[in-house]
């Protein structure tokens, strides 16, 4: 499998500390179209023009916004992007929409792990990272091995996605890798990982 799998730029939810979860459409913000347009330079450099891959996007709004302009600089048409729900970010139930300080504030107790940035408890009437795994397993087994493919997804979802496929430190029981910034672009070949862009989003979000 050779597989690109890209993290969304910044978005205005991103930028507040705002809880956006998995459907709510955020708008990115202008440093976030900048990650993008730099994340499509990078991509176009290494794929040149028209690649000839499979692209696959989840449904939300930021993630499609990333992926049009990415789409641009590699001479794609944005509808032939696949959109698939199993690529979504984690839903955070009850929180979506919440500012991140009035949950803790609320809870008097932090809800991100500070060394991970991953959530420490489920979100109430969300998901949990095993239904995360799950969910990507299922899109996993129905990709063709033979065709390479161009996914832009979220930063909890790609931690996950990483983790299944090369590997990475148990969190709740399933493999997550490291968190990396908002617009980096990862490349997975032979369960290997090749750093293709580092984004300069932030690392570690508290609003996924």
């Amino acid at each position: 499998m050779d597989l690109i799998l890209a993290r969304h730029a910044e978005t205005v939810f991103n930028a507040a500390a705002r809880m956006q979860g998995h459907m709510a459409h955020t708008p990115l913000t202008r440093a976030g179209i900048a990650q993008a347009e730099a994340m499509g330079a990078a991509l176009r450099g290494v794929l040149g023009e028209a690649p000839d891959l499979d692209l696959w996007v989840s449904p939300s709004g930021r993630t499609q916004q990333t992926a049009a302009i990415i789409g641009e600089h590699l001479g794609l048409d944005f509808f032939r992007w696949r959109k698939d729900e199993r690529l979504l970010e984690i839903d955070v139930g009850q929180w979506e929409g919440r500012w991140y300080q009035d949950i803790v504030a609320e809870l008097g107790r932090p809800i991100v792990d500070a060394d991970r940035g991953l959530f420490c408890e489920p979100p109430p009437g969300g998901e949990w990272f095993p239904a995360i795994a799950a969910r990507l397993r299922n899109w996993l087994d129905g990709l063709d091995p033979a065709r390479p493919a161009l996914v832009i997804s979220h930063g909890i979802t790609a931690g996950v996605l990483r983790g299944l496929l090369v590997g990475g430190e148990d969190w709740h029981g399933v493999p997550v890798a490291p968190r990396a910034p908002q617009g980096t672009v990862f490349r997975i070949r032979e369960g290997r990982e090749e750093l293709l862009h580092i984004g300069t989003g932030a690392a570690v979000t508290r609003v996924a």
